[in-house]
């Protein structure tokens, strides 16, 4: 049996928690719920009607010998310390995304890691959909050939008052915007999907909270050294959040949510549709196999697995969960320096690599002027299940 523990139990711990004691009651059991705020960890004990202890500070559970994964979904401020502390502990850990607030901290959790000999999993619970996964599975198949441009929309809304949490809207808590904090979700597969670029120009702005030092709003043009091209845009302006990331490779259009759409050349170089490639691609695409786990679920399946064989294999490990941050500092750089970044990003060569500098240069769009504990009510969406 894995012991586990959650710590933070604001609303995204509720999908902790919904694998862990009803997906995985067998498997597993939460022996601890952690946060600064224990008449919200009682909430959610109540609510799961979990046998657990209760503590305030996660410091008092680093020598429990019967704790083994903790899974942490803390603001993102909070992430790096606290998994560092744990994998010196013997703990193994699920950050949520974003993986922490700087490239700076991503190292020291991934040198934490190897220390340790311990998995570091950051959530990316978006792979494990099965539109998402029969995408990539599609991609590498080679059917399509190379990929040429992929389109990114990572498009979500949120009212005014949603900055007025009081870590939200500012660099120190939050350490960003939009593109952080809810675009992660869809820059992590392109990057698992088309590998990461060489450069990355970039704009951004806040055109509708007044209340948020950080963006609502950039977009970014990503290049590769073979030539292809992919753009993202960040949003939580645009209504309907309409969610979809589109590939354009040599023989097809695919997309999540799934469309397939061919073109074949006529001998004048205009294009005629091949059916018999959509076909093929939509045969393919539905005869694989559906995932047993999805979400969260899905990916804490993949991470309890590793744990029961003795295992370090994750699909979304800390080199992985790095690479996305890496591509996102790269955009905050390029919309703040008006110039084209190249990447790696190091020590050495990025303007954003460590907190401090983030907090240096970044830009304040407004002054954060509103600051609540929390909502009466705190229902959130976790986006597109990329279904037709």
């Amino acid at each position: 049996m894995i012991n586990v523990a959650v710590i933070g139990t604001g609303v995204i711990a509720n999908s902790h928690l919904e694998a862990y004691v009803k997906s995985f009651q067998g498997r597993c059991k939460v022996v601890a719920l952690i946060d600064i705020y224990e008449d919200k960890a009682q909430q959610l004990k109540d609510k799961f009607q979990l046998d657990c202890e209760i503590v305030k500070d996660y410091h008092d559970v680093l020598d429990r010998d019967d704790l083994h994964l903790v899974s942490i979904c803390t603001p993102p401020y909070t992430h790096a310390q606290i998994a560092v502390d744990m994998l010196h502990a013997g703990k193994h850990v699920l950050v949520e995304k974003p993986m922490a607030s700087s490239l700076e901290e991503c190292d020291r959790m991934l040198e934490a890691a190897e220390q340790s000999n311990r998995i570091l999993s950051v959530v990316g619970q978006n792979r494990f959909r099965d539109p998402i996964m029969k995408l990539k599975h599609t991609l590498d198949s080679g059917k399509v050939g190379k990929v040429v441009h992929a389109q990114v929309d990572s498009f979500w809304w949120r009212g005014h008052c949603y900055y007025d949490l009081w870590w939200r809207g500012t660099w120190e808590k939050e350490g960003g915007g939009c593109t952080l904090n809810h675009a992660v979700h869809h820059i992590d597969m392109l990057q698992w999907m088309m590998g990461m670029p060489d450069k990355i120009q970039a704009v951004m702005s806040n055109t509708s909270h007044d209340n948020a030092e950080v963006e609502d709003l950039s977009v970014a043009i990503l290049s590769y050294g073979n030539g292809s091209l992919a753009q993202i845009t960040s949003s939580v302006v645009h209504h309907g959040e309409e969610q979809q990331v589109v590939f354009q490779t040599e023989k097809a259009r695919i997309s999540a949510p799934w469309k397939v759409y061919a073109s074949t050349s006529k001998e004048n170089g205009f294009p005629i549709r091949n059916t018999a490639l959509e076909e093929e691609l939509d045969a393919a695409y539905q005869a694989m196999e559906s995932l047993t786990y999805t979400g969260h679920a899905g990916q804490i399946d993949n991470v309890l697995t590793a744990i029961e064989n003795g295992s370090l294999d994750v699909l979304i490990d800390g080199r992985e969960g790095r690479k996305t941050l890496e591509l996102i500092t790269a955009i905050y750089e390029a919309s703040t320096t008006g110039k084209s970044i190249q990447l790696p990003l190091t020590k050495d060569s990025s303007l954003f690599y460590s907190r401090d500098s983030l907090l240096a240069n970044a830009p304040h769009f407004y002054v954060k002027t509103s600051s609540v504990v929390s909502f009466a009510k705190n229902e959130i969406t976790l986006g597109s299940e990329y279904k037709k």
